[in-house]
């Protein structure tokens, strides 16, 4: 286990997106947030997620004419081979030129998917000159966010009761609320490397386009870049057992100055740094 754990409460502010409430020193919207009747995507937050999107665009395209054409050939077998036209049925059975069609035309089919999907897996799967990485380790059941770049410290992060919640973030959702979200600076590549403390878990933020299984025992690896500051949600995607569904996922974006401000806070409350103020002890040299 990478570093020692920081125990505090971080203020969560209200729950519909460009909301802003003081989260720190500074007011941040809330975004990332699902609303009623929602049928599409949420918006995207990151450049992964618009692979993504553009992904589901293609494949929706595709699936939506494979549907029509079915339809269309169902409809057309249902009008022209009906028993009233005819009464004696057709004893064909086979036609070269239609099984090489539907052999090839789903193959190509399947060509067009592949090129972006794995375009899309490659882009996803390493970062890119990360700037730094969070390690995030599912328990069951509540996250716990490691910084080993920033002295090795980690915050855990667990759902707060529905009465907690009412009294100390009433504008947040339901089931969304936590103690500690995880905090990362704006317009910064983030390595998220993830494992399972006793089982699967899923760190998954739809908002960034990243859903990673976290497995004990082995490391998985994604990446996030977040340009805008705020604050985004997300939930574990992997039945975990009893409390699966207690696990919320908070994300905090702040500016980089305000980062370090925070890692500064947690270092010392974790005791990795002198105390200020305390001036060093000069040993006098032996004459």
């Amino acid at each position: 286990m990478i570093g020692k754990r920081v125990s505090g409460f971080l203020g969560l502010p209200a729950a519909i997106a460009g909301l802003g409430l003081a989260g720190g020193a500074n007011a941040q919207p809330v975004v990332g947030i699902p609303h009623q009747w929602q049928m599409a995507f949420p918006p995207s937050y990151t450049t992964v997620m618009d692979k993504v999107e553009s992904l589901h665009n293609l494949l929706l395209v595709i699936i939506t004419l494979i549907s029509l054409f079915v339809l269309a050939l169902l409809l057309y077998v249902v009008f022209r081979f009906h028993a009233s036209r005819n009464p004696t049925p057709s004893m064909v059975t086979h036609n070269t030129v239609l099984e090489i069609a539907w052999t090839i035309v789903p193959i190509l089919i399947l060509v067009v998917i592949a090129i972006p999907s794995f375009r899309l897996l490659y882009y996803s799967d390493k970062a890119p000159d990360a700037a730094m990485t969070v390690k995030v380790t599912g328990h069951q059941w509540y996250w716990q966010y490691e910084y080993p770049d920033q002295g090795n410290f980690s915050v855990d992060s667990r759902i707060l009761a529905e009465a907690d919640r009412v009294k100390q973030k009433p504008q947040v959702p339901r089931l969304l609320a936590v103690d500690n979200e995880m905090v990362i600076p704006v317009n910064t590549t983030i390595r998220i490397i993830g494992t399972g403390a006793d089982v699967m878990h899923a760190w998954t933020v739809p908002g960034f386009g990243i859903k990673k299984t976290v497995i004990p025992g082995r490391l998985n690896e994604g990446w996030i870049n977040v340009e805008h500051e705020g604050y985004y949600f997300g939930e574990c995607s992997q039945i975990c057992g009893n409390n699966h569904t207690y696990m919320p996922i908070a994300v905090r974006v702040v500016s980089k100055a305000e980062f370090d401000n925070w890692v500064e806070q947690q270092k010392k409350a974790a005791g990795l740094t002198a105390p200020t103020g305390l001036a060093s002890a000069t040993i006098p040299a032996n004459r």
